[in-house]
């Protein structure tokens, strides 16, 4: 069981080249011996050797159908089979390459030409398999780096976010909300997981630009200023220049950049309008305007989920795209969605995010 020479199968009914292979292998190979295809089917599926040596003019199958069956079984598809025969037909050999074979010797054979063909596709096929078993080996191990790429990027994704609001205790949670609501319309509209990834890692982000943004302006309790809503403005824009270089494999810095923007063009920094705003940006509207209007500002008490759904409703198709929309409403009239006010960890969905792009 632990000889550690390759196994060869030999497969033929006639005695003389049974006896002249086994004479030429026997020193270098364990060797297995099989008169019939039937006989060689059972040997290969329970013993697996490393090559088979196949005649093809056999009683009952021939060779052909032999190799055939052998490379349909998942379990002896990858054995190396080499045709011994004295069919030299050129058509005889194609159509032994056509079934899986490796090689063609044909008979009478020279017994060093059988050394060498069996050293080199034995050979071959063990190289094979090291080749396989390190490329496993890097695909765990580039999987491994995977995971903690994508965890540097979360953790950093959750650092930026918290600064915000670090600055903005009142709304802390907001861009975590957003994000939640943004995935869920997205998930209701039919939308990949990857695409779905990056709406979460917008949502999360969408406000990072009001690092800049006072905190006398933020945290005001009375109606802003026009000078102070111009400033307050900006944000989109200066998210997008926080994030335009980092290398997302999702548009997310435009995402930020145009959350503000309306389907009419009355929105800003850019004033676009319709199909010239991104889906995920107008997902991400949506979800922005629906968690701000139900939930707690410096300026004004909690409205409630009802005041934002209808402001939905009253501005559906003219300010926030209809799909969106719709998606959005059905979510909470059926239940599937409803904010978490009380959060206290901060942005778990990341984990679980991460967690779904390698499922």
């Amino acid at each position: 069981m632990n000889e550690p020479r390759p196994l060869v199968l030999i497969v033929d009914d006639n005695a003389t080249n049974i006896d002249l292979l086994v004479n030429t292998l026997q020193q270098d190979y364990r060797l297995g011996i099989a008169k019939r295809g039937a006989n060689a089917l059972e040997y290969a599926a329970k013993y697996h050797p490393d090559l088979i040596l196949l005649d093809i003019m056999m009683p009952g199958m021939d060779g052909y159908e032999v190799c055939t069956r052998l490379k349909d079984n998942p379990d002896t598809r990858s054995i190396p089979l080499i045709f011994i025969s004295g069919m030299t037909e050129t058509v005889n050999k194609t159509k032994g390459f056509e079934v899986g074979a490796v090689d063609y010797i044909t008979k009478p054979f020279h017994t060093a030409e059988v050394k060498a063909r069996v050293q080199t596709h034995i050979a071959l096929a063990q190289m094979k398999s090291q080749l396989q078993s390190q490329n496993a080996l890097l695909e765990k191990m580039v999987e491994k780096k995977t995971v903690e790429l994508q965890e540097m990027l979360h953790g950093s994704i959750c650092s930026m976010a918290m600064m915000v609001e670090i600055r903005d205790p009142y709304t802390a949670g907001h861009q975590q909300r957003v994000a939640q609501l943004a995935c869920a319309i997205a998930k209701k509209m039919g939308l990949s997981a990857w695409i779905i990834e990056g709406i979460r890692i917008a949502g999360i982000l969408h406000d990072v630009g009001k690092i800049r943004i006072p905190v006398s302006i933020l945290n005001r309790p009375g109606k802003l200023l026009d000078a102070e809503m111009d400033i307050l403005k900006i944000h989109p824009q200066i998210s997008f220049e926080i994030l335009k270089n980092i290398a997302f494999p999702w548009p997310c810095a435009q995402m930020v950049f145009q959350h503000h923007e309306r389907m009419d063009g009355s929105g800003y920094p850019l004033g676009l309008r319709g199909g010239e705003i991104l889906l995920e940006s107008r997902i991400l509207s949506v979800a922005d305007v629906t968690e701000a209007r139900s939930s707690f500002r410096p300026y004004r008490p909690a409205q409630g989920i009802e005041v934002a759904l209808t402001e939905l409703r009253e501005h559906r198709g003219s300010l926030y795209d209809a799909d969106v929309v719709d998606a959005c409403l059905d979510l909470f009239a059926g239940g599937e969605f409803q904010f978490d006010y009380d959060q206290q960890k901060p942005f778990p969905l990341l984990c679980t995010a991460s967690q779904e792009m390698i499922d």
